[in-house]
């Protein structure tokens, strides 16, 4: 039985939600086309087939897949992935301002923003839908999950697209705090080159080319800097830091990739998102958020 319109976006997709998976949103496919079961066993294997005998399978529509379902090329169905193993991070997720259209967060260390890969109960995402009961809430903008500090979240839908457009166009403030125990600069600089993180790689590379990563970088004495930056490439802050001479202490990756186990809490990244400046895009009322973490002192 074919499902209605499979390609529709999912804005108002109500799919069941099932136990232990609250605050969680179904993952998205896009399909090859042909009998969806064939299709799922073949590229996830018979645990994914089952779902679809389960039941466990939508289309956007909200209409379930089942047996005999054929669907097009570049249709979409939604469906719970089973949830990894995941080790608890242990530590609290302070809210630092609230109200009818964000959620301001002080982030600890080690937990991600959002789901992805082997992180999705433990982020910060899911801890907060569940505690505030705001199912709706999605980040306006990420943090790494080695990073802490300011972290916006709007609560509502409606919403949505004015708080991420802010972020995305660079319509914010934002000012970082690392430490280096590896030496310090004489004076301010400004580094303007282009950083490229590939798939499948874990370090962010400088590459010839257009410029696409701006950072300016203060020292403020005793190994602590100021960072200030103007865009947001992956681990942008980490690599501009490295390529000084002054790796962030506690880095798992810059200069040197280490083998560090999942539930190793000992060795935060010393990067700090300190303060978020904007004009809020819906209500116009200029804000500014400070986080209330410290870095740990030097060595």
């Amino acid at each position: 039985m074919p499902c209605g319109d499979s390609r529709a976006g999912a804005a108002r997709l109500s799919l069941p939600v099932r136990p232990g998976y609250e605050g969680i949103g179904p993952s998205r496919l896009r399909l090859h086309g042909g009998p969806v079961l064939a299709e799922l066993r073949s590229r996830f294997g018979d645990e994914a087939a089952a779902k679809v005998l389960a039941g466990e399978v939508v289309c956007a529509d909200g209409s379930v897949v089942d047996q005999v379902t054929e669907l097009p090329a570049g249709a979409f169905i939604y469906w719970y992935r089973d949830l990894p193993d995941e080790v608890v991070v242990p530590f609290d997720v302070p809210v630092l301002y609230r109200d009818e259209n964000i959620v301001v967060i002080d982030k600890p260390h080690f937990l991600a923003t959002m789901p992805r890969g082997g992180h999705v109960v433990q982020t910060a995402l899911v801890r907060l839908r569940r505690a505030l009961g705001l199912w709706e809430l999605s980040p306006a903008h990420r943090l790494d999950r080695l990073t802490a500090g300011v972290l916006v979240f709007t609560a509502r839908r409606e919403v949505r697209g004015a708080y991420q457009t802010m972020f995305a166009s660079g319509g914010v403030s934002k000012t970082y705090l690392a430490r280096s125990s590896a030496g310090t600069l004489a004076e301010p600089v400004e580094l303007r080159n282009r950083i490229v993180k590939r798939r499948g790689s874990l370090q962010a590379v400088v590459e010839p080319g257009d410029v696409n990563a701006v950072t300016a970088v203060a020292p403020l004495g005793s190994g602590l800097f100021q960072l200030t930056p103007s865009t947001g490439r992956t681990h942008q802050l980490r690599v501009h830091m490295n390529s000084l001479g002054l790796p962030i202490d506690g880095d798992p990756l810059y200069p040197t990739v280490l083998d560090v186990a999942a539930g190793d809490f000992s060795t935060p990244l010393q990067l700090l998102a300190h303060r978020l400046a904007f004009t809020d895009p819906v209500t116009g009322v200029e804000r500014e958020f400070v986080s209330q973490r410290t870095l740990a002192a030097g060595p």
